[in-house]
Protein backbone atom coordinates (compact mmCIF):
# COMPACT_ATOMS: atom_id res chain seq x y z
CA UNK A 1 0.00 0.00 0.00
CA UNK A 2 1.29 3.42 -0.95
CA UNK A 3 1.07 5.80 2.04
CA UNK A 4 -1.22 8.75 1.63
CA UNK A 5 1.06 11.75 2.02
CA UNK A 6 0.41 14.36 4.70
CA UNK A 7 0.48 16.92 1.89
CA UNK A 8 -2.65 15.23 0.56
CA UNK A 9 -4.80 16.60 3.38
CA UNK A 10 -6.65 18.67 0.78
CA UNK A 11 -7.44 15.48 -1.11
CA UNK A 12 -8.68 13.90 2.13
CA UNK A 13 -10.95 16.89 2.82
CA UNK A 14 -12.35 16.51 -0.70
CA UNK A 15 -12.93 12.81 -0.09
CA UNK A 16 -14.76 13.55 3.16
CA UNK A 17 -16.90 16.14 1.37
CA UNK A 18 -17.71 13.72 -1.45
CA UNK A 19 -18.55 11.03 1.09
CA UNK A 20 -21.57 13.00 2.28
CA UNK A 21 -24.49 11.00 0.96
CA UNK A 22 -28.24 11.29 0.58
CA UNK A 23 -28.93 8.31 2.85
CA UNK A 24 -28.35 8.85 6.55
CA UNK A 25 -27.18 5.25 6.95
CA UNK A 26 -24.39 5.78 4.41
CA UNK A 27 -23.40 9.03 6.10
CA UNK A 28 -23.13 7.34 9.49
CA UNK A 29 -21.10 4.36 8.25
CA UNK A 30 -18.76 6.39 6.07
CA UNK A 31 -18.21 9.33 8.39
CA UNK A 32 -17.51 7.02 11.34
CA UNK A 33 -15.01 5.10 9.25
CA UNK A 34 -13.26 8.25 8.02
CA UNK A 35 -13.05 9.65 11.56
CA UNK A 36 -11.38 6.47 12.80
CA UNK A 37 -9.22 5.48 9.85
CA UNK A 38 -9.23 8.33 7.34
CA UNK A 39 -5.78 9.64 8.14
CA UNK A 40 -4.21 6.20 7.80
CA UNK A 41 -5.68 5.35 4.40
CA UNK A 42 -3.22 4.57 1.64
CA UNK A 43 -3.54 5.82 -1.90
CA UNK A 44 -5.03 2.51 -3.07
CA UNK A 45 -7.76 2.75 -0.45
CA UNK A 46 -8.51 6.37 -1.32
CA UNK A 47 -8.85 5.47 -4.99
CA UNK A 48 -11.08 2.52 -4.09
CA UNK A 49 -13.17 4.83 -1.89
CA UNK A 50 -13.62 7.25 -4.78
CA UNK A 51 -14.79 4.37 -6.97
CA UNK A 52 -17.34 3.32 -4.36
CA UNK A 53 -18.61 6.88 -4.04
CA UNK A 54 -19.56 6.82 -7.71
CA UNK A 55 -22.30 4.30 -6.91
CA UNK A 56 -25.91 5.34 -6.27
CA UNK A 57 -26.78 5.63 -2.58
CA UNK A 58 -28.94 2.53 -2.37
CA UNK A 59 -26.39 0.34 -4.13
CA UNK A 60 -23.62 1.67 -1.89
CA UNK A 61 -25.66 0.89 1.22
CA UNK A 62 -26.37 -2.62 -0.04
CA UNK A 63 -22.63 -3.14 -0.54
CA UNK A 64 -21.78 -1.75 2.88
CA UNK A 65 -24.30 -4.10 4.47
CA UNK A 66 -23.10 -7.06 2.34
CA UNK A 67 -26.52 -7.48 0.74
CA UNK A 68 -25.05 -7.57 -2.77
CA UNK A 69 -21.76 -8.45 -4.41
CA UNK A 70 -19.45 -5.92 -6.01
CA UNK A 71 -20.25 -5.08 -9.61
CA UNK A 72 -17.62 -6.51 -12.00
CA UNK A 73 -16.15 -3.06 -12.70
CA UNK A 74 -15.29 -2.67 -8.99
CA UNK A 75 -14.24 -6.26 -8.33
CA UNK A 76 -10.67 -5.35 -7.34
CA UNK A 77 -8.57 -6.31 -4.30
CA UNK A 78 -8.33 -2.71 -3.02
CA UNK A 79 -12.11 -2.32 -3.11
CA UNK A 80 -12.65 -5.66 -1.35
CA UNK A 81 -10.17 -4.66 1.36
CA UNK A 82 -11.80 -1.26 1.84
CA UNK A 83 -15.27 -2.81 2.06
CA UNK A 84 -14.02 -5.27 4.68
CA UNK A 85 -12.68 -2.35 6.74
CA UNK A 86 -15.89 -0.34 6.33
CA UNK A 87 -17.97 -3.32 7.43
CA UNK A 88 -15.73 -3.99 10.44
CA UNK A 89 -16.21 -0.52 11.90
Amino acid sequence: MIPFEKTDRVAMRRLKWRARRGLLENDIIISRFLERRGDSLGLDAVLAFEDLLELPDNELLDLLLARIELPPALDQPAVHELLAQLRAD
